[in-house]
């Protein structure tokens, strides 16, 4: 015959067997009745059971936590309260022991506690963990007369009386674990349990109506009417998705993980049955369900605790709405009588509208009316005057648009008047660089925009308060904050000219002036323009300026489209928006700003600027004779004229004096931000000099942003490097030592940089990648963007090492590069180079062509791992 731990084992591993193959849907319910029948067949073989006498010692097995709650995941703690009516025997120790000392031989986490009902109580009005815990218990075995009564004295005597404090308590540690956990329905690595809209959410959820006397049960939630059926068949599938999640994240990591990493997602989609569909990744759908369901339990969440916790927002009055039929209660706005929205649909967008005026939410009923409403949402209702002219007053009014635009996604009006929008609504873009939902992004890009109003200067971008001030009519700029991305939704690379022609109509029908409606759709369409040009062209370049300016147009059209671009990238996730793109999308704004006030550059105009720096540096340099000074100056490339500011120039010429015999020269300094430094190298040019010096910057650690080669006419080189400053500032200067001697020894010949790499490489250990999207290594070799370059764009995977790869690779095919852009969007590299071959010219010919495409393919292509385990049995 088994014994019970060896029946427990065999039946949690079948279990678990089940689940994994789609077989078992109930698996933290099974897993807990699993786990019972253990301690009941335990409890009553037990040797030590027969000297307790339960008749003098009345007692009883009590599962608390998740356990009491039979929501049992996989690998969760095992809570267990030994009860006794009264004082504890000195045997209860060796019941304990004869119980669990199997569980934890066959690894599971049981936690324990023995005690009295006096000792419990005592506890529980002291400490409201305690309190909550009892509030999930669930009687085993023993004697249940002794389980009943202390939940009788918890609920009646302890509970009912501390209520108030006891929902004030848990509102206060909800907001605490938000501000740890973050908002789960806004990341795309979501923490299922403790993040907002996660399992604990739900948790609190039922401790509070609980305290408040109104439930005992999940079941009472529709029974009592708290919920309408609606709700709860929301709240109970959004549950059961993420407990089925939450069981397969921690059998694939192999242990208690609630955070759930990229690495896992795509195999746990997988497993889960979502494939690609309509040009959506299975792994996307998966996410955007999740996100549905997180966003469901979080707004469940955050209306009741403002319900059950005490309210001071309106103390003694009630703000006046100026509508008839709405009205503002102590829960929020409310519809006075909600038979006058089937005369009057209008009240369904008037009370958003309200809403942002007065700064008060929806109350939970008001949003139930509104979701139950949106039957009434008609073609007549969609083109009417009124709707538009609504919807207008809201985009433009609403100061706080996060929670007013967010609450109209969720009930689901903004999609029924907009249905546009439909397409977009959870949508998820799968890499680490979006970190938002395609119509949550959408909303937060607006809300940066009007975060700008009335501020001196954002931390963010001292440029965008100055320019919104400048901006009579900003109507057209914040519809096309809300729609920029609208074009995301559907299969298709180019989502800009597919969201301006989405745009174009819902701004017709809306009623948005012709004139504003089409400065509207130039924004979305030329949305990525200013950041791309940015980020992966020659600023430096006169044609690329010119050619920007000319898309624009006008002042207005760039300076809206500038605050557009600075939104939309801090609206996109934080490894989108960093000081270095500040940099660049200010000097771009400020260069195009210049043309379009003054007129194009022109070549006069190129020569007198060249003219005035002769001048001044000529008049600066007095160590040196008036023909020694000539002379050097001849040396210098028109193209750097150009581009390099008088002071830098000085620097350069004081590096080259003291360069004399040596290999290389260094300069090392903060700017042009407080987080970047400047790298500059001067040194008699040789072949491969630009990647060796990428190499040895990589080995050392120095994260590089982008470069500018220089080489004057006398082949001396110089290499410009805007470096992310190192985490750690005590160490800075030793690390820019260890890079002097590095690439002192690479250009002896006495180091190996491939070989120093590779070590290093080994060392950190294999790197987790997720996927990528078929397709999502790109090669472009373009001819026509520079009037004297090749450019040349490579897309692919960002990993350690590859700019040295690749730029070792365009020297070993005879390229000479002058410019190189490394934009990194979080997972992908955007590595973009201006070439030229070796004796001049731009990269022509098919088979020349082909040779590099072929180099630069073979200089990506390494082994991309991961570390996931299979979904299998095995890990119970």
């Amino acid at each position: 015959m088994k014994s019970p731990a060896e029946t427990l084992k065999k039946e949690q591993k079948a279990l678990l067997a089940r689940f994994l193959a789609g077989r078992e849907s109930a698996f933290p319910a099974r897993n807990a009745e699993i786990l019972d029948e253990y301690f009941r067949e335990s409890f009553a073989q037990s040797r030590v059971g027969p000297r307790l006498r339960l008749a003098r010692n009345p007692c009883a097995l009590v599962a608390l936590g998740g356990y009491g709650r039979k929501e049992l995941c996989l690998r969760s703690d095992v809570d267990l309260l030994v009860l006794f009516e009264g004082r504890v025997p000195a045997e209860a120790k060796e019941l304990v022991q004869e119980l669990l000392y199997p569980l934890w031989d066959l690894g599971l986490e049981v936690g324990h506690a023995v005690r009295s009902t006096r000792e419990c109580l005592s506890m529980a009005t002291r400490d409201f963990e305690v309190l909550t815990s009892l509030t999930d218990a669930r009687f085993l075995c023993g004697l249940p007369a002794v389980c009943s009564a202390l939940l009788e004295e918890v609920y009646e005597k302890i509970l009912r009386r501390r209520s108030g404090r006891f929902v004030a308590w848990h509102a206060e540690k909800s907001r605490t674990r938000h501000e740890r956990y973050g908002d789960s329905s806004f990341l795309l690595e979501p923490d299922l349990k403790e993040g907002l809209g996660g399992l604990r959410d739900y948790h609190v959820l039922l401790w509070v109506l609980r305290a408040r006397g109104r439930v005992r049960s999940v079941e009472d939630l529709e029974g009592l009417g708290i919920l309408s059926q609606d709700e709860f068949q929301g709240l109970a599938e959004a549950v059961a998705f993420l407990w089925d999640v939450r069981n397969r994240l921690h059998a694939l990591a192999g242990r208690k993980c609630d955070r759930l990493y990229f690495e896992h997602q795509v195999r746990i989609a997988e497993s889960m049955g979502f494939r690609r569909h309509k040009g959506q990744r299975g792994v996307e759908r998966f996410l955007a369900v999740l996100h549905g369901h997180l966003e469901f339990i979080k707004r469940l969440h955050l209306a009741f605790l403002d319900r059950a916790a005490p309210s001071s927002r309106w103390p003694g009055f009630r703000p006046r709405t100026r509508i008839r039929g709405l009205v503002a209660g102590r829960r929020g706005l409310e519809f006075e009588d909600p038979e006058l929205i089937a005369s009057d649909p209008s009240l369904l967008f008037k009370i958003f509208e309200q809403s942002g005026r007065l700064g008060i939410p929806l109350s939970l009923e008001a949003r139930r009316i509104v979701r139950g409403s949106l039957s009434l949402v008609d073609d007549a209702l969609r083109r009417s005057q009124g709707t538009g002219a609504a919807l207008r007053r809201i985009v433009s009014g609403a100061a706080d648009v996060t929670l007013l635009l967010g609450e109209m996604f969720h009930t689901g009006l903004l999609a029924a008047v907009l249905p546009e929008l439909r397409g977009i609504v959870h949508r998820i873009q799968y890499d680490e660089y979006h970190h938002y939902p395609v119509h949550t992004h959408l909303v937060q890009t607006l809300q940066n925009i009007k975060d700008l109003k009335g501020l001196e200067a954002a931390p963010w971008d001292p440029l965008g308060s100055s320019i919104l001030a400048d901006i009579s009519d900003p109507e057209p700029l914040y519809w096309a904050a809300l729609l920029h991305d609208v074009g995301k939704q559907g299969s298709g690379r180019n989502h800009a000219e597919r969201g301006a022609r989405i745009a174009r109509g819902i701004l017709r029908r809306v009623g948005l002036p012709e004139d504003r409606a089409e400065l509207a759709v130039f924004l979305v369409r030329e949305h990525l323009l200013l950041v791309h040009t940015a980020t992966q062209r020659d600023l430096g370049d006169e044609k690329v300026i010119v050619q920007c300016a000319r898309q624009i147009r006008s002042v207005e059209a760039l300076r809206m489209l500038y605050l557009l671009t600075v939104a939309d990238c801090r609206a996109t996730g934080p490894r989108a928006w960093n000081e270095w793109t500040s940099v660049l999308l200010r000097e771009l704004f400020h260069k195009v700003l210049h043309v379009l006030e003054r007129g194009e550059l022109a070549t006069t105009a190129a020569v007198e600027i060249v003219e005035r720096k002769r001048r001044i540096l000529l008049a600066q340099q007095a160590d040196l004779s008036h023909e020694e000074r000539s002379a050097l100056f001849e040396q210098m490339s028109t193209r750097y004229l150009l581009q390099t500011p008088p002071e830098e120039i000085l620097r350069h010429l004081d590096l080259y004096r003291r360069l004399g015999e040596r290999l290389f020269v260094l300069d090392y300094r903060t700017g042009p931000a407080e987080d970047l430094r400047t790298l500059t190298l001067c040194a008699r040019d040789r072949p491969g000099l630009f990647s060796k010096t990428a190499g040895v910057l990589t080995l050392n650690g120095f994260n590089i942003l982008s470069a500018q080669i220089h080489t004057w006419r006398n082949q001396i080189a110089l290499d410009l490097f805007h470096v992310k400053a190192p985490p750690d500032p005590l160490f800075e200067q030793e690390r820019l030592a260890r890079v002097e001697s590095d690439l002192q020894a690479v250009l002896e010949g006495s180091l190996s940089l491939k070989e120093e790499l590779g070590r290093k490489w080994a060392q950190i250990g294999p790197t987790r990648f997720r996927p990528l999207p078929d397709g999502a290594d790109r090669i472009v070799l373009d001819n026509h963007t520079s009037d004297f370059f090749t450019v040349i764009e490579v897309t692919t995977r960002d990993e350690p090492g590859l700019l040295y790869r690749l730029t070792d690779a365009l020297y070993r095919a005879g390229l000479d590069i002058r410019v190189a852009r490394i934009a990194t969007k979080a997972d992908q590299a955007l590595d973009v180079f201006y070439v030229r071959e070796v004796e001049g010219g731009k990269v022509e010919g098919e088979n020349r062509i082909r040779a590099i495409h072929a180099a630069l393919e073979s200089a990506i292509a390494v082994p991309r791992t991961t570390n996931e385990g299979p979904l299998d049995s095995t890990f119970m």
